[in-house]
């Protein structure tokens, strides 16, 4: 019987260690992590046994072999992507006698096992054979370098001589493991002498092989010589076959196809150009390829729109609830073109949030009047070759995305959707929003120029949709040339209808539900527009009611309920605590704090805005990640209320001995616009004339240092946000009274506008209580 210890147990995947062996290994895994840790803070001694499957990630006790190896970790440093290279020396040989899972890692108990050594002379003579065996295997063999041979001849001991030969021959771990679980070191260098006869049989096999390789190589070059001869003679003889056979049929291809006569004679010229060129040229396949292209590109073909307006309109209504706007655009379009069977294609441009249904809608239009519909994303296209191509010298060349479009779409006539047009951007390769100015532009689309295909494209009767999330990143010459149609968020009305109508029906069918077994209640949408789902689009929303479905679905399921009944008593159980709270409005009326309207890229939001005054010496202080505009409002409002000291009852030196502090809550999310002067000027005077704001007042707009309230945009989208913030009371400018027509019919009814053309107006509306 041997030594008895119990050591951290380190499973090896693909490779094995011998006694006296050392070598690097890499962990990756949890388990093994904590072994070594604990094996660095005690004697640095652990278990290495080689696992039977490598694919297995968490081994279990009958998936390891139990003889291994006791090992010393001399060294471990952590590698950037967290796993610990390791340099271990194998010390001795031994046998697991049973395991005890840890927590963290897997602990043995092992019995360590010394050489068992017989007769000297036999011993020497089996270590003789093996030298020399194993010299002839390095003959052979490329893997192994004759400097082995020499430190493997002064080794004197017969096991560790059997142990070093084994870990240089390419074995399969199971014969490795063999050798390692042989403790007699006669039997082991018998095995080992064996396996050297055997492996030095193969290598001179594959060697025979090899020169037999080579022989075959060289009669396929003598056979490729001969083909090419044979075709010279069968193009001598006008035959058929091979590239002329190729050649004709793409002559067929281009007399069939549409192409303009100027296209034809090009293709024309390119192919006697191909038919002329060796296959083995590189220039070949360009012109084949090229000359694919301009037979495949739709040049005449077109679908016939239907201009039945009725079925339009109820395709456009069937797929998307509201967007009156969007939807009176492509009426009228269909109507002008049946009364002039003639008209360029309208360039749309739709801009609002994320999930109002910028895309479906363009599809939808697709659907609406028959045409083919295709869609190219231009979000993070910073390369100008990818709008206009690459031209055919370079390597690797292909046309642009619009003529990739166009191949896709197969008619000259499609709904053709750029979606993202604000994301593009411009660096060293080209400004591609430059070169989008003729895709976008009807007087020059008709003769859209591709670098690949080179002739002039007609794209004018393309009906182009564009969408966007925001018109601020889009240049000024691209936006000129196209429609813009606002599309805001839904209010929650539009949002119960969408659910009900598009949404549920949707999500019934892609969980396998029917009816019968789900039941949304009204007031049950509503919780989730107001409490779980913050948005101006409905992509949230869907979210929220697939995962209900899925909730729904498990409960079907698993507890043989037949139906499930979702209101907004239960809807708690099932997607826990709501995420927002309803109404932002504050619950009293405030010194010092005001709301203001904003709008985002998401839609609108309310915007809270505090000031704060504090005995000092007259400094600014302003906070919550304002921009530029914003800061100099916050200074604009500061000087209009210096000019009214006297009016506003405020000391007339309250600028030489207050600190004010103005803070906009949220301070990560960047903000910036002048939309806020009114707000901050309104909390500036709250503060200093100790008079609270209202509490259901919000407010928007410019300010100047006269005090007069300039006009502001996205009124729609921040009348929204009030609406749903539970405000009842809007301060507008005056100037924008034109832009409350576009407000919902039912966001107006909760609603009062009060117009201003000045802050004292402002003031009168928006600060309760008498002056103190």
């Amino acid at each position: 019987m041997g030594e008895k210890r119990v050591l951290p147990l380190l499973p090896l995947r693909g490779l094995l260690v011998y006694p006296t062996m050392v070598l690097h290994l890499d962990v990756g895994r949890e388990k093994s992590i904590q072994a070594l840790e604990k094996v660095m803070l005690d004697d640095q001694m652990i278990f290495l046994s080689t696992q039977k499957e490598v694919s297995i990630e968490d081994p279990a006790e009958e998936e390891i072999y139990n003889v291994g190896t006791l090992s010393k970790v001399n060294q471990m440093l952590k590698l950037p992507n967290g796993t610990i290279r390791v340099l271990v020396e194998g010390i001795q040989r031994g046998n697991i006698t049973s395991f005890m899972d840890e927590k963290t890692h897997v602990e043995v108990e092992i019995e360590l096992t010394d050489d068992v050594e017989e007769k000297e002379a036999e011993t020497e003579a089996l270590m003789r054979a093996v030298l020399a065996q194993f010299e002839q295997y390095i003959n052979l063999s490329k893997k192994v370098t004759p400097e082995t041979l020499a430190s493997v001849q002064d080794i004197t001991e017969p096991g560790r001589l059997a142990d070093v030969i084994s870990s240089h021959l390419s074995l399969k771990i199971k014969e490795k493991q063999k050798i390692l679980e042989i403790f007699n070191v006669k039997e082991r260098l018998e095995h080992l002498l064996a396996l050297l006869n055997n492996e030095k049989e193969v290598l001179g096999l594959e060697k025979k092989i090899g020169q037999r390789v080579k022989k075959a190589m060289e009669k396929t070059q003598k056979e490729y010589y001969l083909r090419e001869q044979m075709k010279a003679i069968q193009k001598e003889l006008g035959d058929k076959e091979g590239k002329i056979g190729e050649v004709s049929s793409l002559k067929e291809r281009i007399e069939a196809s549409d192409m303009p006569e100027n296209v034809m004679e090009i293709a024309k010229k390119e192919l006697d150009r191909y038919e002329k060129m060796p296959n083995s040229s590189a220039e070949s396949s360009v012109i084949r390829t090229y000359i694919e292209w301009l037979v495949n590109l739709p040049w005449k073909q077109e679908t016939v729109d239907n201009l039945d307006i009725p079925h339009a309109e109820t395709v456009l209504n069937e797929d998307h609830y509201g967007l009156e706007k969007v939807k009176d655009r492509v009426l009228e379009y269909l109507a002008v073109q049946k009364l002039t069977n003639s008209l360029k294609g309208p360039i749309l441009c739709l801009v609002g949030p994320p999930g109002v249904g910028k895309t479906s809608l363009a599809r939808s239009i697709a659907r609406a009047i028959g045409r083919n519909f295709v869609r190219i994303s231009l979000g993070g296209v910073r390369d100008e070759a990818e709008i206009r191509g690459h031209r055919r010298t370079y390597v690797g060349a292909m046309p642009g995305r619009l003529i990739q479009g166009m191949k896709k779409a197969g008619t000259v006539n499609p709904v053709f959707l750029l979606d993202e047009i604000d994301k593009m951007s411009s660096d060293f390769r080209g400004d591609p929003s430059s070169a989008m100015l003729e895709v976008l532009d009807p007087e020059q689309n008709s003769t859209f120029s591709d670098h690949y295909i080179e002739e002039p494209y007609d794209l004018s009767k393309v009906m182009f949709v564009t969408t966007a999330n925001s018109l601020s990143t889009i240049p000024g010459p691209l936006l000129d040339r196209m429609e813009v149609i606002s599309i805001a968020g839904y209010t929650e009305v539009e949002k119960l209808h969408i659910s009900k109508n598009h949404l549920i029906p949707k999500q019934l069918k892609e969980h396998g539900l029917k009816k019968s077994q789900i039941q949304f209640k009204d007031d049950c949408i509503l919780k989730l527009v107001r409490n779980y789902t913050r948005e101006a689009g409905v992509r949230n929303l869907e979210r929220q009611i697939a995962g209900l479905c899925r909730k729904a679905a498990k409960q079907i399921v698993s507890s043989e309920k037949k139906k499930v009944i979702l209101s907004a008593k239960n809807i708690e159980e099932y997607l826990g605590k709501p995420r927002f709270r309803y109404g932002q409005a504050e619950l009293e009326d405030q010194i010092g704090a005001a709301t203001g309207l904003a709008y985002t890229t998401a839609g609108g939001d309310t915007l809270s805005i505090e000031v704060a005054l504090s005995p000092g010496k007259g400094k600014l202080i302003l906070t919550g990640k304002l921009g530029d505009v914003m800061k100099e409002s916050a200074q604009a409002a500061l000087s209009y209320v210096r000019t009214k000291v006297e009016e506003l009852g405020i000391a007339p030196d309250f600028y030489e001995k207050t600190d004010i502090h103005i803070h906009v809550p949220e301070g990560a999310t960047p903000k910036d616009g002048p939309s806020a002067g009114i707000t901050i000027a309104t909390a500036l005077v709250s503060a200093l004339t100790k008079r609270a704001v209202r509490r259901d007042v919000g407010m928007t707009g410019e300010i100047t240092l006269r005090g007069r309230v300039l006009p502001i945009g996205g009124l729609k989208e921040k009348s929204l946000s009030a609406h749903r913030a539970g405000i009842k009371t809007i301060i507008l400018p005056k100037e924008n009274e034109k832009d409350i027509e576009e407000i919902p019919e039912t966001v107006k009814e909760g609603l009062s506008f009060i117009l201003v053309s000045h802050l004292d107006e402002v003031l009168k509306v928006a600060l309760a209580g008498d002056e103190k």
